[in-house]
Formats: C-alpha cells, sequence, structure tokens
C-alpha cells in the first residue's frame, strides 16, 4: 500500500510476512507502543470529584473575570448617573398629587323691571357688550414668559388648555343648549371626572356639585340661541403655585343673545340678552401639561337676568323678553366689571345704556386688569 510509514525502530525482521502484510496498516507493533507518550493523573487527581481532564489556564480566566466586574460596575454607575439627572432636572421633578374637589358658587342676578327685548343686533349695539368680541376671539393671551420652574412652551400650553376649557364649557352650541358634556369633561383631570360626572346627573347646591360651576348650560325646552356669536370678554392670568404646579387665573364675560324656545303670543319682544360672568381657576401638574387636561379648583358665577328663587344647581334658568322677577336680591352686582367678585345669594341687576368700553389687555402675569363696567346695580 502506498505511503505507509516504517515504525520508529525501522521495519521488522520478519520480511517475508505472508498474510501479516495485509494487517500492517493497522495493527501496532511492539515498537510504536513503547514510543507512544501517555500521561496518567496521579491518584489525588483521579479522586478529586471535580478534576477537571482538561487544565485551564488560570491566568486568563482571571483576566476574564475582571473584565466582567469592571463592565458590570460601569453599567451600574451609568444607570445610577441617569437616576440622579432625572430627578435634578429642573423640568422633570416627579409629581405624585392627586385633584381637588371643584368648590364652585353661582349667584342668580334679578332685573329691577321688565328684561329688555327686541333683535340682537339692536341689543348687542346697545349694550355694555357692544365692543366685545365675538366667540373664541374674545378669549384672548397675555404675553407669555417662563416662570422660574416652568417654560414659555409649558405655560403656553396651560393657557391653550385653559382656553379649550373656555371655549367648549362657554360657547359650544351643543353643551349650552344640546347636552352634551364630553367636549369638558375630556379636557379634566382624572381625580374630577366622578365630580363632574355626579353634577351632571345629579346636581345638588352643596357647592360642589353645581352644572353652572362646570359650564354654561340652558334648558333647551324653553330657551334657544337666537344668535350663534356670543360676546366676550376678560382676561387670564398665570403664575407659579410652587416647584410643580402652575395656577391660570380667568375671568371672563359672556353675553348671549336668547329667545324663546317656542314662540307664542306672550314672547312678542323678541330676543333678550343673558349675560354670565365667570372667574375660574386653574391649576396644572407636570402630569396635567403633557396630557392637555386641567384641574379646576374654584368657579365663581354670576348669571342673570334670573329669578332670586331660581335653582341654579342645573341649568340656567334666564328671563327672557319682557318677563320680570318676583323679588330682588339684596344687594346690586356688575357682573361686567372685573376685580374680586362680592359674595351674596342674590343680586340685583338694572341695565342701561353703555359708554365707550375699551377693550381688555393682560400683558403680564398676575391679577386681570380692572376695566370700567356699565351695567349698574344697586343695592
Amino acid at each position: 500500500m502506498a505511503g505507509r510509514e516504517e515504525p520508529p525502530e525501522g521495519a521488522s525482521g520478519n520480511a517475508a510476512g505472508g498474510g501479516e502484510d495485509e494487517y500492517r496498516s493497522v495493527v501496532f507493533d511492539e515498537s510504536f507502543i513503547r514510543a507512544a507518550r501517555l500521561q496518567e493523573f496521579s491518584a489525588q487527581e483521579r479522586m478529586g470529584e471535580h478534576a477537571r481532564a482538561v487544565r485551564s489556564l488560570p491566568a486568563r480566566h482571571l483576566r476574564t473575570s475582571r473584565a466582567v466586574l469592571a463592565l458590570v460596575v460601569l453599567i451600574a454607575l451609568a444607570f445610577a448617573a441617569a437616576v440622579y439627572i432625572g430627578f435634578r432636572h429642573p423640568y422633570q421633578a416627579p409629581v405624585g398629587r392627586r385633584a381637588e374637589a371643584l368648590r364652585s358658587t353661582v349667584i342668580p342676578l334679578a332685573p329691577r323691571g321688565a328684561v329688555p327685548g327686541g333683535t340682537a343686533a339692536r341689543l348687542f349695539a346697545t349694550s355694555p357688550a357692544a365692543q366685545f368680541q365675538t366667540g373664541a376671539s374674545g378669549i384672548n393671551f397675555p404675553v407669555v414668559r417662563r416662570t422660574d420652574n416652568f417654560s414659555d412652551g409649558q405655560v403656553f400650553t396651560a393657557l391653550t388648555t385653559v382656553k379649550d376649557y373656555l371655549v367648549a364649557s362657554s360657547l359650544d352650541p351643543a353643551v349650552l343648549t344640546g347636552g352634551a358634556t364630553r367636549p369638558v369633561k375630556l379636557l379634566l383631570d382624572p381625580d374630577q371626572v366622578s365630580q363632574f360626572d355626579r353634577s351632571m346627573s345629579r346636581p345638588d347646591d352643596d357647592g360642589q356639585h353645581a352644572v353652572a360651576g362646570w359650564l354654561v348650560r340652558f334648558d333647551p325646552a324653553k330657551v334657544a340661541l337666537a344668535d350663534p356669536g356670543i360676546r366676550v370678554q376678560g382676561t387670564l392670568a398665570y403664575s407659579e403655585e410652587g416647584a410643580d404646579t402652575l395656577e391660570v387665573v380667568t375671568d371672563h364675560t359672556f353675553t348671549y343673545a336668547l329667545r324663546p324656545a317656542v314662540s307664542g303670543p306672550q314672547q312678542a319682544g323678541g330676543v333678550s340678552l343673558f349675560t354670565v360672568r365667570r372667574e375660574l381657576h386653574f391649576r396644572f401638574d407636570r402630569e396635567d401639561l403633557r396630557l392637555h387636561r386641567l384641574e379646576l379648583q374654584t368657579s365663581y358665577v354670576q348669571a342673570g337676568p334670573q329669578a332670586c328663587s331660581a335653582d341654579t344647581t342645573g341649568a340656567l334658568r334666564p328671563l327672557l323678553a319682557g318677563q320680570r322677577a318676583v323679588s330682588r336680591g339684596p344687594a346690586g352686582t356688575d357682573p361686567y366689571a372685573t376685580g374680586r367678585p362680592a359674595g351674596a345669594l342674590c343680586g340685583t341687576l338694572e341695565l342701561s345704556a353703555h359708554p365707550s368700553r375699551a377693550p381688555v389687555s393682560s400683558s403680564s402675569p398676575g391679577l386681570p386688569a380692572p376695566t370700567a363696567g356699565s351695567l349698574r346695580s344697586h343695592p
């Protein structure tokens, strides 16, 4: 067979070989066996329960363990640094505060005489709302500047959310006369949703569950909007209420042109005006700003002309053109004036011709600027 090698000590003496030549390639002779190197473990190594058949290189194993340990320490340090930076970042501080329940006050304003009637255009032209803007254009922002703990973008988000709430709760026809609540509810902090639902389904005069505390609503079976152009004027202001809370205060007057839902001979006067002044306090934490929602803290509402005996826990009950209040309140109240409203159970309202009235502007954080009003009230 070609390529066959001789044993280490040379060819065997049996050259003739005979039939043995056939197995020489697979049989080890004595000289080959003696030349082989064998390694035998000692008795102690064989008795070891965890003895390894192949010895590892201890220096290399040690270097690998040290590298793995160093990698683990590096990852731990990076994670700790990320957590520390997250807690120290001025705009990402965690807040676990729950929203408080709304506190509301609704004051009906009773007229001294019969409610004036006429066309919507003439009534608006001769009322204090003559120079008000129409709809959402009457809800204007102050100059937006960052605060110590909130960026100008976060302040703008808070003001935008408040404007969306005012539009949904004071100007949306589906909310005013259609009984819709979803446009308002979607903007509330989830902690206030149950209180809002209770107010809509079972209103109560307990300072927390009046419908008018949340939104403006008229009974569609009794009144309807005579003009979709609702007149609006007021102010917004913002300030910090701590490192993690932003407060927005609004003070707006809304004037609606109303008519009877069903015309009859007793409603020959046609359209009449109804005025609602809403001073609302909103609060935002960082989660509210991120999710475009708000917390309504307090709501102070003056609305008229209404009778002092009117139930203001549910829908507002306007006195329409030609109607009179059975009794008036103990003190006069001007819903067109700004500044802190006077507390009362009912106010007395008297309409008069309006003087020249300049639009309101608010250019810096703080309380709304006072403006002149011409809807006179008397004690």
